[in-house]
């Protein structure tokens, strides 16, 4: 979408369709004022009135949209608000609208410019790769958006750019998790990572069965050992260490599809989990936000990547892993094999010598009964970590919630006959397996996000989501990483 800015008021844009945003019970303009007095608009928040003005004003359609109470207005009412605006214009078949603010508001312009970007650029995203004899209509897309303010200015350009920028890596996440397990196999994740490498300066080196074998990659080769389609090891690396440059290390659970292995889930279960390499699609998606912004820092993203099936040469229960640590797994169960191919990933990171490793995985049904889809449950070692993940998702609407990681969550994946086990029973599911990928990452500051519930939306709670995957956490590492730079 082609988002540009000019001065003036909405109003007097000669447009198919003007978005006014107001304040709840703001001042209104007068020709506004007389076109509203029947429509019952106070401004409240999500409350949307469209009106024909038949030449009171000059758009030839006005949509007011309401911003609701001042003193709680953040980027996320805007982003949200831009969303809506683009969802009615495409309904409308509208090409090209102009979106204007009634007010001043009280947030940064480059704050302005990023959310109302990301929020059009996400509300406009669509899926339709599998989708065949659709009309005209159906395809419709918004082409441009006008942002009309009242004073020229160079922030709120600039956050307009980053806000679109922010947003192509989160549609690069949605259409990954969207794609069929079928068509995206590990193999075809890591050629993914590869042309990321191709249009930005990401280095990327993928490791084979072959490789992955040499240098005993235990867990991540168990639990694909069961598929026709063969593991892949992706690292993205972006920018080099160095005095002043830290190295942060992003590592995402890529299995692009999983059945359960011979713990087979049901099938009700089991459709929607071509979405099971959520982190890793958010890792990548990231990486290339990272990239085209440039920021100083050093960027690893880690991703082990496979696909667990059924098969007679699956891994199987009460099987002992020696994963690249040395450590040895217990598994009582198949399907808690993310964080088995995570122990890996995890291990592996310690070699950058880290300021910090976050890793995103869809990990636990249990935080989806903890948390809903509403927040994505976070745990970590590093108290200052965690908090600056928070802060983070506060301003980007990808909200965390923290839970304890105790020593007494780590007794519970102790096993009798190895190093651990792979699940510590019914109780505190999503702590134990924090606890246990807590393992692996040494004395290195370490935040685990499980977006098993805010990875994937059946019925989508936000406007700039759609069914399907949503791209979570690209916008909050982004926010993060340009958070640490300062």
């Amino acid at each position: 979408m082609k988002i540009t800015l000019t001065t003036g008021s909405v109003i007097n844009e000669a447009v198919d369709l003007a978005i006014l945003a107001c304040l709840e019970d703001a001042p209104l303009a007068e020709a506004v004022v007389s076109l509203i007095e029947a429509a019952d608009f106070s401004g409240k928040t999500s409350q949307t009135r469209l009106l024909y003005p038949r030449g009171a004003v000059l758009p030839k359609r006005l949509l007011l949209l309401g911003l609701g109470p001042a003193d709680k207005l953040t980027a996320e009412t805007l982003r949200r608000a831009a969303a809506t605006a683009v969802r009615q214009a495409r309904d409308l078949q509208v090409a090209s609208v102009a979106f204007g603010l009634n007010d001043q508001l009280e947030l940064a312009p480059a704050l302005i410019g990023q959310a109302l970007a990301e929020g059009a650029e996400l509300g406009a995203y669509r899926y339709l790769r599998y989708k065949t004899g659709l009309k005209p209509e159906q395809t419709f897309a918004v082409e441009a958006m006008t942002l009309v303010t009242p004073e020229a200015s160079e922030e709120m350009q600039a956050g307009v750019a980053l806000g679109q920028t922010i947003a192509r890596g989160v549609m690069l996440a949605r259409d990954l998790v969207n794609a069929p397990g079928g068509s995206l196999p590990p193999a075809a994740l890591a050629n993914e990572a590869v042309a990321l490498g191709e249009r930005t300066e990401v280095t990327v080196t993928i490791f084979d069965k072959t490789r992955l074998t040499e240098e005993g990659f235990g867990g991540l080769l168990a639990v694909g050992q069961g598929s026709a389609n063969e593991p892949r090891f992706i690292v993205m690396e972006y920018g080099e260490a160095a005095e002043g440059r830290p190295t942060i290390c992003l590592v995402g659970k890529g299995l692009t599809f999983d059945s359960g292995g011979l713990s087979l889930k049901p099938w009700e279960a089991m459709t929607t989990m071509k979405s099971d390499m959520g982190g890793s699609a958010a890792v990548l998606g990231a990486m290339q936000v990272i990239a085209e912004l440039q920021l100083p820092l050093h960027v690893v993203g880690l991703v082990p990547s496979a696909e667990n099936m059924p098969s007679s040469t699956s891994y199987r229960p009460d099987d002992v892993l020696t994963t690249l640590s040395g450590k040895t797994i217990e598994v009582l169960n198949t399907d808690a094999e993310g964080r088995i191919v995570l122990a890996d990933a995890l291990f592996y990171a310690q070699r950058y010598n880290p300021a910090a490793i976050i890793e995103l995985s869809t990990l636990t049904g249990a935080i989806v009964v903890a948390l809903g889809s509403h927040a994505t449950g976070m745990m970590g070692t590093n108290q200052e970590l965690a908090d600056a993940i928070k802060q983070a998702g506060e301003t980007t609407g990808e909200r965390v919630w923290q839970l304890p990681l105790w020593e007494e969550y780590h007794e519970m994946i102790k096993s009798e006959i190895a190093d651990l086990k792979n699940i510590g029973g019914r109780q505190a599911g999503s702590i134990t397996a924090g606890a246990f990928l807590a393992a692996f990452v040494g004395d290195y500051p370490f935040v685990h996000l499980d977006i098993a519930g805010t990875a994937y939306a059946e019925k989508p709670a936000r406007p700039y989501d759609v069914a399907g995957g949503t791209g979570v956490g690209v916008r909050l590492l982004t926010e993060f990483l340009r958070q640490y730079t300062r």
